[in-house]
């Protein structure tokens, strides 16, 4: 028994050394390129955008720190950082300046986003937004990659937003859904008591289509339009199924 517990004990011994090796050489071979590393991030932030924003370099992971004016700077920043050849890691620091109340770039967003994608396929998306101390989280539905990537970049480059999370669902491929779409559109824009909406750039109809499932969402005029748009949109041959989400101007929550 005592040479097993001795056998044991120097089994530990081997392994505890071996992996005292093994850190000492990732930090040597981290901190191989440090000076190599500093000089590439160093150069890459050599725009007025970076000015206030500083970078270290230890066992090969990048430090960032100081201020941004905007998000989509500090994202760049991390974008920079991690395309610098031998880097380990990145962490980043930075803050992004300027104060702007929930309430206010909540507003400022929404009025941003509800343009967005004008002329291509606009009344297929439909978002939403939460703020909260300048930490923006936005959800919904949009119809492609581009949609979905053209409202993150509003969001990071309007001055006070911190953070951006994205809950944005991208619907999935379909020639069958990308039919519906367009019909869909023709027999709500197209009908005539609600073209008063087709003229208004916004698509204030949004027509989400998810395997022949369909969801307005958006705000008309009056109860008779939104059962008008909800009768259209089931008339459409392929709709397996209509959710109305459409809200009354005059009865929106507060």
């Amino acid at each position: 028994m005592s040479k097993i517990k001795g056998l044991w004990i120097a089994y530990l011994v081997v392994v505890a050394l071996t992996l005292s090796v093994t850190a000492q050489q990732r930090s040597t071979q981290g901190g191989k390129y440090d000076q190599q590393i500093q000089q590439e991030i160093t150069k890459s932030l050599q725009k007025d955008k970076f000015q206030n924003v500083r970078a270290t370099v230890e066992d090969g992971v990048i430090t960032l720190q100081g201020t941004t004016k905007l998000l989509i700077d500090k994202l760049d920043a991390d974008k920079k950082a991690h395309h610098v050849d031998h880097v380990q890691g990145v962490n980043n620091l930075i803050q992004v300046e300027g104060n702007v109340s929930d309430s206010q770039l909540r507003s400022q967003l929404a009025d941003k986003l509800r343009y967005d994608r004008v002329g291509y396929g606009i009344a297929f998306n439909a978002l939403n937004l939460e703020v909260n101390n300048g930490v923006v989280t936005i959800s919904g539905n949009v119809r492609d990659y581009p949609s979905r990537d053209s409202a993150l970049a509003i969001v990071a480059s309007t001055p006070g937003v911190k953070e951006v999370v994205d809950n944005i669902t991208v619907a999935p491929t379909s020639l069958f859904d990308d039919d519906l779409r367009i019909k869909l559109a023709r027999a709500i824009y197209g009908q005539p008591s609600l073209q008063k909406y087709a003229i208004d750039p916004q698509a204030p109809i949004r027509i989400v289509v998810n395997n022949g499932h369909v969801t307005l969402y958006g705000v008309v005029d009056s109860q008779m339009d939104k059962t008008i748009a909800e009768t259209q949109a089931k008339s459409v041959p392929g709709v397996f199924s209509v959710d109305d989400k459409l809200v009354v101007a005059n009865q929106q929550p507060k």
